[in-house]
């Protein structure tokens, strides 16, 4: 999982349910904030993937990135093996999850 730009931050613009769920974050001003943001999304979300931060050039988000954000597994490659519906509502953890286990190895235990 690659986190790149703040979705709906505070000083841009909000969405009500981001206030209903106290998610309410200004734009990150420093690599090191916006690196706590997406640690503070992984937790929040329970997500356990790998997660990078996308530098402050966004070079990921404008190669991958279709607004409405998506979801995309990258195989090793470089070729799209997945990609989920609009997001964030079309986010399907399972299917991500499936997808992974397509293009990965077992673990070796």
């Amino acid at each position: 999982m690659v986190y790149i730009l703040e979705a709906h931050a505070s000083d841009l613009w909000q969405m009500p349910s981001n206030i209903r769920d106290n998610v309410v974050h200004a734009s990150p001003r420093s690599f090191e904030e916006r690196s706590a943001l997406a640690s503070s999304c992984v937790r929040k979300l329970n997500i356990d993937l790998p997660a990078l931060v996308d530098g402050f050039g966004n070079s990921v988000e404008v190669a991958y990135t279709a607004w409405p954000d998506r979801l995309y597994v990258i195989d090793k490659d470089g070729k799209v093996a997945h990609k989920s519906r609009a997001g964030p509502f079309g986010f399907k953890p399972g299917e991500v999850e499936e997808a992974l286990k397509k293009i990965a190895p077992p673990a070796r235990g």
